[in-house]
């Protein structure tokens, strides 16, 4: 029996994680459930799963939780505030722990679990895009095994030699990595159409049901950007050596290519409990409750290079992955405060990308962070000069 932790619990990805842990319960038990805000969800998945330990990083929506617990029967221990929640995140010998924390939000608890895990299921791009060198290394220095849950990367992971997936870049076998795109809601929108996109638009991705943040960040494609970032830290990949696809039919999930001209590829339905029940299982399979995939009924898979034209935000993150130091970050930071704004109806969706590019060309050449506390700096400074913007 396996003990395991989901930091971001409420989120679509906590959802997929707790699906699975029911489908498996002789696999698994839930040692600790965390969420930002929504304390009725929360509430209503401790009832389900009997953590030891609830979660809440928001002190402002606590008042109260201890007596409803009470009440309810559950005999949990409660942790409020972000440092709190780090701590439960580190706590020494869980098996897993699911990071899915939304954001920046994550990096600290995501670090953290990299430090007293056994097992980190990334699915928190942010952590690693922000602080990638520190946080590979600190997985590292801990033997803390590292499994992306991203379905790209999971899909890359599956492909790549077993035991090498770390430092493929340098392994002499390994040409290409390729990661493949939906291309979003506006794949075929006319560019002159684009600056008058809605939020709800943007939101209404034709495949994968996501937040909205990841949804905006998805037409945008900066989603993708994140990912190649993601990538070369992951599996130690020059930026030359990785690439996107766009494919639209989201079947095949990402694609390695060898020096002997074999592409191998990773294909499946796309739910994200099929990448999550990969991660949980590993080395071993387990049911995930995905719908099998049924390539007659698919009948064509379509593969096209992006337009960066279309897609300005997948060039922005490809520059700040070839700048390396603190651009990352700088990149991550500028992308959440535009999207919040863009969310919020008061800037256009064209501005998101303007507002990226101006903040990285400001703030690029910062040097890569050597600790939380410099990447939280340079995650600070940038969202300044984006509110700015």
């Amino acid at each position: 029996m396996k003990r395991i932790t989901v930091l971001g619990a409420t989120g679509s990805i906590g959802d997929s994680t707790l699906d699975v842990v029911a489908r498996n319960p002789d696999r698994y038990q839930v040692h600790a459930l965390t969420a930002h805000r929504n304390v009725d969800k929360l509430l209503a998945l401790a009832l389900r799963h009997r953590p030891a330990v609830l979660g809440l990083t928001d002190p402002a929506v606590a008042g109260g939780v201890t007596a409803r617990l009470k009440q309810a029967g559950l005999d949990c221990r409660l942790a409020v505030g972000e440092h709190e929640v780090a701590a439960v995140a580190g706590t020494e010998g869980i098996d897993l722990v699911m990071a899915a924390i939304v954001g920046a939000a994550g990096l600290a608890p995501t670090l953290a679990a990299a430090r007293g895990a056994r097992a980190v299921l990334l699915a928190n791009k942010e952590a690693i895009v922000m602080a990638g060198r520190l946080f590979i290394e600190t997985c590292r220095r801990s033997r803390v095994a590292l499994l992306p849950i991203d379905s790209e990367h999971n899909a890359l992971f599956q492909c790549l030699p077993p035991g090498n997936t770390m430092d493929c870049g340098a392994s002499g076998v390994v040409r290409r990595l390729l990661l493949t795109a939906s291309g979003g809601p506006f794949r075929t929108t006319p560019l002159a159409a684009l600056a008058g996109v809605t939020p709800d638009q943007a939101c209404a991705h034709p495949k994968w049901s996501m937040g909205r943040k990841i949804s905006v960040d998805s037409a945008t494609m900066m989603n993708k950007g994140l990912e190649l970032i993601e990538a070369h830290f992951l599996f130690d990949m020059p930026s030359e050596r990785l690439d996107v696809l766009i494919h639209p039919q989201s079947i095949v999930h990402s694609l390695v290519e060898y020096v002997d001209g074999s592409v191998l590829a990773q294909l499946g339905n796309p739910d994200m409990r099929i990448p999550i029940a990969h991660a949980m299982g590993y080395p071993e399979r387990i049911p995930s409750g995905a719908t099998m995939l049924d390539l007659a009924a698919a009948g064509r898979l379509d593969f096209e290079a992006p337009d960066l034209d279309r897609f300005p935000c997948l060039r922005l993150a490809r520059e700040a992955l070839e700048a390396e130091g603190g651009a990352p970050c700088v990149l991550n930071a500028a992308n959440e405060v535009a999207v919040a704004r863009f969310l919020d109806g008061r800037i256009g969706y064209r501005d998101i990308e303007r507002i990226n590019a101006e903040v990285l060309a400001r703030l690029g050449q910062a040097p890569a962070p050597a600790s939380l506390d410099e990447a939280v700096a340079i995650d600070a400074e940038a969202r300044q000069i984006a509110v700015s913007l």
